[in-house]
């Protein structure tokens, strides 16, 4: 039986036809900051012919939505010379993606320049407003190909997802200029205009869902405290049977008391959040045995036989904001009363957690229902500080002054 012929249409998006070189061309002109005409518009088209000048990459171009893109990695060291994203100033209809956000740049520059023989990065996704030259040298499966993709020296490359991950790179680059030849996957589109570029990040986004924060504890070798949150999730009694290791919430039906990342979050404010520190024995030992004192405590408080449900509902001791405020209270007692803050510790036994203690009102317990507010917290952790014999700050005796004079504890 003969080939099967395809037809001119079936020829243009069909992803194993092949081409000897591949460009974009510019159908419109593209709008630049403070031009009210639209952007620049490209479109593949196959023709044969030699490459322009340019800069070359490693490629390989597939098709996706009838439409061809390329992968390549990009060194680090071009980046930002490469990668541009639009101007704050323009208004929100007329860019691409989201104004910049300055605070995360940092974060992510340490996460780099701390973990350089591990640090991961994600793609970051572009649309190139220019002609492209791509110049097949093989065809893999499913009408893949791999070649070599020249871009012009004038090109514009719209950074759609991953503008933090380009501004993160190039102050990262300036404390470690090592990692210059290291290289970051970049996905490429060719660019067809300003609405297809916010469709683009629009889609990209539109099912991003963040993990939980117990998942990212249980899933975290960097963080020391994550470690032994999960220490001692795993060995002090009640937690190593009723802590929820995925979830960040319990429901009404669930047989846990106790969540990863509350667990995580109080073992960082009795290490007084030192995550960026590597911790040592003697603290892995005070933050075990302080749970293992607060877990046969926690014991006493409530029946044990009772349902998890149960204790949630009437008891404050199994709550985020009692865990929280209990780590806060044991980094104090440990800094203030190192030779004996386990006796100390011991004074909290005496504490009525149960809900309907009236003392929990406008501390824990808000409209009636549970908050986790930093003023909560701090009111929260006010009666464990005066029970275990730890003076008020000026901030702590300011916000007991916010409550009722017969709920307010001594300073």
């Amino acid at each position: 039986m003969p080939p099967r012929r395809l037809s001119a249409a079936s020829r243009r998006f069909h992803p194993a036809v092949a081409e000897t070189s591949i460009t974009s061309r510019p159908s419109k002109t593209r709008q630049e900051p403070g031009q009210s005409g639209r952007r620049r518009v490209s479109k593949v088209v196959a023709r044969a012919g030699p490459s322009p000048h340019g800069r070359r990459f490693a490629a390989v171009r597939a098709v996706q939505a009838q439409r061809a893109y390329f992968v390549t990695a990009c060194p680090l060291g071009l980046v930002s010379e490469i990668l541009s994203f639009d101007l704050p100033d323009l208004p929100p209809q007329l860019r691409a993606q989201r104004v910049l956000n300055k605070a995360r740049i940092p974060q992510i520059a340490r996460y780099l320049t701390s973990n350089p023989t591990s640090y991961v990065l994600s793609a970051i996704t572009a649309s190139i407003d220019a002609d492209v030259h791509f110049e097949p040298q093989g065809l893999l499966r499913d009408g893949v190909r791999i070649g070599e993709l020249t871009i012009p020296a004038g090109a514009r490359i719209l950074v759609n997802d991953g503008q933090h991950r380009r501004a993160a790179i190039a102050q990262a680059l300036r404390t470690m200029p090592e990692l210059a030849q290291e290289s970051v996957p970049l996905v490429l589109f060719l660019d067809a205009g300003l609405s297809r570029s916010q469709q683009i990040f629009a889609d990209l986004n539109r099912h991003g869902i963040r993990p939980t924060t117990s998942l990212n504890v249980l899933y975290d070798h960097r963080d020391w405290i994550a470690k032994l949150a999960r220490k001692v999730a795993a060995e002090i009694c009640p937690f190593d049977k009723m802590t929820e290791l995925e979830k960040s919430s319990l429901s009404n039906r669930s047989s846990k008391m106790f969540t990863l990342s509350a667990i995580h979050q109080s073992t960082a404010a009795l290490l007084r959040h030192r995550r960026d520190q590597q911790l040592d024995d003697r603290d892995e030992e005070i933050a075990l045995t302080y749970w293992k004192i607060i877990g046969e405590l926690i014991q006493t408080w409530g029946s044990i036989d009772r349902t998890a449900a149960d204790l949630r509902h009437d008891y404050l001791h199994v709550h985020a904001v009692a865990l929280h405020a209990l780590g806060t209270v044991g980094g104090e007692l440990v800094l203030h009363f190192p030779n004996d803050w386990q006796a100390r510790l011991g004074r909290l036994a005496n504490i009525d957690w149960s809900r309907s203690n009236l003392q929990w009102d406008g501390r824990a317990i808000r409209n009636g229902r549970i908050s986790k507010a930093g003023p909560s917290l701090i009111l929260t952790a006010n009666v464990l500080r005066a029970q275990a014999g730890l003076e008020l700050s000026p901030t702590e005796r300011g916000l007991e002054e916010t409550l009722p004079k017969e709920h307010r504890v001594a300073a």
